[in-house]
């Protein structure tokens, strides 16, 4: 398979990077799967070090190929989160075994626990409450645990639109979060609107979930690449963001970036030091490289500057 590589970038961001927009950015993670890492030739190339790379794990996908990404990733030095879906994780045993060849092949300890994408579980876990009942990640002593956030509600788990089974799950991870010694945060699905991020945010401190969020933020990406991935996961009224651009003839050839999402939030978490949107979490959805980029043009953390050539 061929390798991708890198130029130096020539041209210089639409705008220069705020300060606000600079400090939102730092300590960013992103997010590969094993098939778009093997197209990466080196990602010290491409990420700051110390980014916290979450490894996807799509149902299909070997545990072998999951480990060789984290045991790579491992070794050039990036935290690794790989997924643990809980609907295709037939039972306690096979989860036993994938921590231990994490732990074992990449010294793996933090894990996105998550239901995952499937309709029905194809074993004995359906929700990663489940996964996390089982204590397994406790005794192995993991140090960072981070559960699924939905700032626009999520239709697997409330069919209805609302969103009572979304918020009684968070309950009981706010709870959890309060008896394990890991570290836990929201990772969320990516929306393009910042007001309704903002508003979802603050409801849950009101109600007590006091969880870090860390918020999905879609990276530059073809247009009609965002809107099938939008559709496909779920993304609900923010989506519109994207369909109003569409119709936009001017705009429609243009890549979208998600500067004035970032820049929002940015802005308000500077007002507002309390926010509980703590980190941006991206979704390269058009490719790492575009949404390493965008990082750094706009103020995160740059890459090792020596390879950058």
């Amino acid at each position: 398979m061929a390798l991708l590589s890198f130029k130096k970038r020539d041209t210089a961001p639409d705008r220069p990077a705020s300060a606000e927009v600079a400090a939102f950015l730092q300590g960013y993670s992103i997010e590969v799967m094993p098939r778009t890492a093997e197209k990466v030739a080196d990602f010290r190339d491409l990420l700051a070090p110390g980014t916290r790379v979450y490894i996807a794990h799509i149902d299909g996908t070997p545990i072998d190929d999951m480990v060789a990404t984290a045991r790579r990733l491992a070794r050039d030095g990036f935290p690794v989160m790989p997924h643990f879906p809980a609907r295709i994780i037939r039972d306690r045993a096979t989860l036993e075994n994938w921590i231990a060849m994490y732990q074992g092949e990449a010294g793996v300890d933090q894990g996105l626990i998550l239901a995952g994408g499937l309709g029905a579980p194809q074993g004995e876990f359906d929700s990663a409450i489940a996964l996390l009942d089982t204590g397994l990640f406790d005794k192995a002593g993991f140090k960072r645990l981070h559960v699924a956030g939905h700032p626009e509600g999520n239709r697997d788990i409330d069919p209805d639109g609302g969103s009572a089974n979304v918020d009684a799950a968070l309950r009981w991870k706010q709870k959890f979060s309060e008896t394990t010694d890991a570290e836990m945060a929201l990772a969320t699905q990516f929306a393009f609107e910042a007001k309704p991020i903002i508003a979802w945010a603050d409801a849950l401190r009101e109600a007590g979930i006091t969880l870090p969020i860390h918020i999905g933020i879609a990276g530059p990406a073809k247009l009609q690449t965002l809107i099938k991935f939008a559709i496909a996961c779920g993304v609900g009224p923010s989506l519109k963001v994207l369909q109003k651009r569409a119709m936009d003839v001017s705009k429609l050839l243009l890549p979208y970036e998600p500067t004035d999402v970032i820049t929002e939030l940015a802005l308000h978490k500077a007002r507002n030091p309390e926010f509980n949107i703590t980190q941006a979490h991206l979704f390269p959805l058009g490719g790492i490289t575009a949404s390493a980029d965008w990082v750094i043009d706009h103020g995160g953390a740059a890459a090792r500057p020596a390879n950058r050539t």
